[in-house]
């Protein structure tokens, strides 16, 4: 009889001891690698995906309580409804009026040439102010040949 070292192989005659046990480590060490892989490159594989969203016509607006519009012209004046108004009295008036009507709704209104900061900064004042709902007024898209 042959003599058998650790690994299970007989000693000098060349026959194999069949395993009856799979090593899935391997198996285990490549999944985990594919998946990080996978981890790491799926946002940058959403951020590259072209999409030309669908156009559509004007949809009927939403009917809260009340609803209150603030305009900012192309000189950066705020005004709430058709009285000019700073930041610091439209918060003011916002939490009065929040404090009144807890459904409120406010349309922000913005020239198309209106620095970014100073939308955000009337943005931040209706968000300080305590109004939950706040909707962006826009134009609709001017249908042209082929447009429907």
């Amino acid at each position: 009889m042959a003599l058998r070292d650790a690994s299970g192989l007989s000693g000098g005659d060349g026959d194999f001891q069949s395993m009856s046990e799979i090593n899935v480590t391997p198996l285990v060490d490549v999944m985990l690698v594919l998946l990080i892989i996978f981890m790491v490159t799926a946002p940058f594989m959403l951020q590259s995906v072209k999409v030309r969203l669908p156009e559509t016509g004007p949809v009927a607006p939403l009917t809260p309580g009340q609803t209150l519009v603030v305009s900012v012209q192309a000189d950066g004046a705020t005004s709430l409804g058709r009285e000019a108004i700073t930041l610091e009295a439209l918060e003011a008036r916002l939490k009065a009026e929040v404090a009144r009507e807890t459904e409120l709704a406010v349309q922000l209104r913005a020239d198309a040439g209106v620095p970014y900061g100073r939308i955000t900064e009337v943005m931040a004042a209706i968000s300080r102010a305590g109004v939950g709902r706040l909707g962006f007024v826009t134009a609709a898209a001017p249908r042209g040949p082929g447009r429907q």
